[in-house]
């Protein structure tokens, strides 16, 4: 209690630049419900009486003029700079600001100036701490998650704290963090290390039941990092009869007693980080366990389990030259990938990969609204940062010309009525991007990379 009356807490998810249009297919209402506020709502401690309102600006603006006691940011690359001014307003009115999430525990000492107080790494343990500490007025001014963290035993996620109505599904699950690979370019490793953490599975099947679900979609980074548990996973999910959506990697298919389980389980759909059709740029990214010469067997076994692939590539990495765009993206085609995605390689801060950029010399900006997937933010071996940027509009362009899409649609297993409207989407996107990723004006590298929301 402040002063007899309960603790008022406002969480804010800053909008990145491409939220800020909220036009067409990336509009309000297209967004799956994201979990970060649902799970800081459950870990609020019960001996402290809170009044809490979330605010997502993928949906809505946040109020300039909000009377609270206390504002939480959840930060990622993409809306920091958003964040920073939000946080700048608010504290000029004498409200703490608290901010966590991946940008925070990737780049700490860049957001504590812009901070009362920074949470880095998983908030499960930090955010009750947090809260009785500003209670009693002794908030400090850092929290670190424990390298002992468990997520056994935590409570089910509040989904009603914010409105179900404005995104396309609250049937949003997080089964598993963390993945036990080491890609260079990947936030992961750098920002939480490759220990994985699970939740029980009883507690996904008991929060599935709860919220009556037909369809899931799973956002762990790598669901089946941990082959034990993903099979326990999959076979409480058997009875359940809930068709489901995730992220894996292409090692499911090597294993046929796992993908037959997965597909039994309900899986309908998986995305899978395929990134280059170089064996040597695979290597070189330490993603070696992909082999491009697989790629083809890997939408086969998938499609044959009905399971259809967004299958998600990179480009501008150090063996890539002029040629890459066009043969990726007549690779996917060619195959049959139901929903081909192109992105170029972005050096996040605190990876691996922004550490060699920059001994290098090869970081052009570290104005983090630049940093979105789809401009470049780094010198590029043996492309133009013109070349780079305009080859990946090629490709999006490409494997979703009329031809390409007819091509793939002909192939693919998801229903066709859906995937004519997700196509149709991608497509309105791809002829879109300069639209969609613009923040009024093009410097040679452009904005900031939205990470999931399931890495907080």
């Amino acid at each position: 209690m402040i002063h007899n009356r309960p603790l008022r807490i406002v969480l804010i998810s800053p909008k990145g630049p491409l939220y800020r249009h909220r036009i067409g297919a990336f509009g309000k209402g297209l967004r799956y419900m994201p979990l970060t506020f649902p799970v800081l709502a459950s870990l609020i401690p019960r001996d402290i009486d809170v009044e809490l309102r979330c605010i997502d600006e993928g949906i809505q603006d946040a109020d300039l003029d909000l009377d609270t006691d206390l504002i939480g940011m959840t930060v990622i690359t993409g809306n920091a700079t958003r964040a920073y001014e939000l946080a700048s307003h608010y504290r000029n009115r004498n409200i703490p600001v608290v901010m966590g999430g991946p940008h925070v525990t990737l780049a700490p000492e860049d957001v504590l100036p812009h901070a009362d107080c920074i949470v880095t790494g998983y908030a499960e343990e930090s955010w009750p701490q947090l809260l009785y500490d500003f209670v009693s007025g002794q908030m400090k001014q850092r929290y670190d998650q424990s390298p002992e963290l468990s997520l056994d035993d935590m409570p089910l996620p509040k989904r009603e704290v914010l409105p179900r109505r404005k995104y396309i599904t609250s049937h949003v699950y997080e089964a598993t963090r963390g993945c036990t690979h080491n890609c260079e370019f990947c936030v992961v490793p750098s920002a939480w290390g490759r220990r994985p953490l699970q939740q029980s599975v009883e507690n996904i099947v008991a929060d599935m039941k709860a919220m009556k679900s037909t369809r899931a979609a799973f956002v762990d980074l790598n669901l089946i990092a941990d082959r034990k548990y993903a099979v326990k996973l999959f076979k409480a999910l058997v009875p359940l009869n809930v068709k489901w959506f995730g992220l894996a990697t292409t090692l499911l298919v090597h294993d046929q007693e796992l993908l037959d389980l997965a597909a039994e389980s309900g899986c309908c759909g998986l995305l899978i980080g395929l990134e280059s059709i170089s064996t040597n740029s695979l290597k070189l990214t330490q993603k070696g366990f992909n082999n491009p010469s697989d790629y083809e067997n890997v939408v086969k076994q998938l499609h044959q389990r009905k399971i259809s692939l967004q299958g998600c590539f990179v480009f501008g990495l150090d063996e890539d030259r002029d040629d890459v765009f066009e043969k990726t993206a007549n690779f996917a085609v060619d195959v049959g990938i139901d929903l081909p995605r192109f992105a170029i390689a972005t050096p996040f801060p605190g990876t691996a990969l922004y550490k060699r950029m920059e001994l290098e010399g090869r970081i052009l900006t570290r104005n983090w609204e630049l940093y979105d997937g789809q401009h470049v933010v780094f010198q590029p071996k043996h492309l133009s940062v013109e070349a780079l940027e305009e080859g990946n509009q090629h490709a999006w362009h490409r494997a979703y010309c009329l031809k390409g899409m007819a091509k793939r649609l002909r192939q693919t297993v998801m229903p066709l009525p859906i995937a004519m409207i997700v196509n149709w989407g991608y497509r309105r996107y791809a002829r879109n991007l300069k639209r969609f990723y613009n923040c009024g004006g093009m410097m040679a590298p452009d904005w900031a990379y939205q990470i999931s929301d399931s890495a907080r």
